[in-house]
């Protein structure tokens, strides 16, 4: 790997704000002072420093977000605040994505990470990942909606969705609402509210719990991210992905 990628990757600054960093001397690998930016490094075995202080390679990046209303799930938007910009300037990167979507006024469970393979097997309807909702719905929810949902459902627009599973969680009939959770293995836009729509109701508010094997930290605040831990990486990569 070049030098100048290595550095940017472990986040020294752009490709042209690290060269200035080479032209300074102060870059060393193996102790000797690199100045080319075209200087090739092992990025596993090399002891690359910068101003002395040691710099550790990390290909990929996973981070759990529990993701607020009114941020859409992006890399970038002219009008509104995406997830990416919830990240610190530190953790920060240009190659970082969302895995799949929540819509802007759903919370829950985000995935972020520059691993196109891993969004690519969470995401696969040939991999058959559930995803865990709870929602609070506008009418009473009842055991042959359980049942309809159980079947699939075709939607008002005539599109048909595979089966999912519904559980009520707890009726209101004072208010004539219900809460519930519904576990489903596609992603179709709108998917959700579009099966309560589908059966005369209204999803009031949402909020993605699960994704595979991975469920939402529940001590993340709305807004807040953290790095995935090693064990939750492998339940994603191995029982997460169906």
């Amino acid at each position: 790997m070049r030098i100048d990628k290595f550095l940017a990757e472990t986040g020294c600054g752009s490709r042209k704000e690290v060269k200035k960093l080479l032209k300074q001397g102060i870059i060393t690998v193996n102790d000797q002072v690199i100045k080319d930016a075209k200087y090739q490094v092992n990025e596993w075995t090399d002891r690359v420093a910068y101003d002395e202080e040691p710099l550790s390679y990390q290909k990929n990046f996973y981070y759990m977000l529990h993701k607020p209303q009114d941020v859409i799930s992006a890399t970038e938007d002219k009008y509104d605040e995406t997830v990416i910009d919830l990240l610190s300037d530190e953790d920060f990167r240009e190659d970082l994505f969302p895995v799949g979507r929540l819509d802007k006024d759903t919370e829950g469970l985000l995935i972020l990470t520059n691993d196109g393979q891993l969004a690519h097997r969470l995401l696969s309807p040939k991999k058959h990942v559930d995803k865990e909702y709870f929602a609070r719905i506008a009418g009473i929810v009842t055991k042959e909606d359980i049942a309809l949902f159980a079947e699939g459902l075709t939607l008002k627009n005539g599109e048909a969705v595979k089966p999912g599973q519904l559980v009520i969680d707890s009726v209101d009939e004072a208010v004539g609402e219900s809460e519930i959770r519904l576990v489903i293995q596609e992603g179709k836009f709108h998917q959700v509210k579009r099966m309560f729509e589908a059966v005369d109701k209204q999803v009031i508010y949402l909020k993605r719990l699960r994704m595979g094997a991975l469920y939402l930290d529940e001590q993340l605040e709305l807004g807040a991210y953290r790095p995935l831990t090693e064990a939750e990486l492998a339940l994603v990569e191995t029982k997460g992905i169906g």
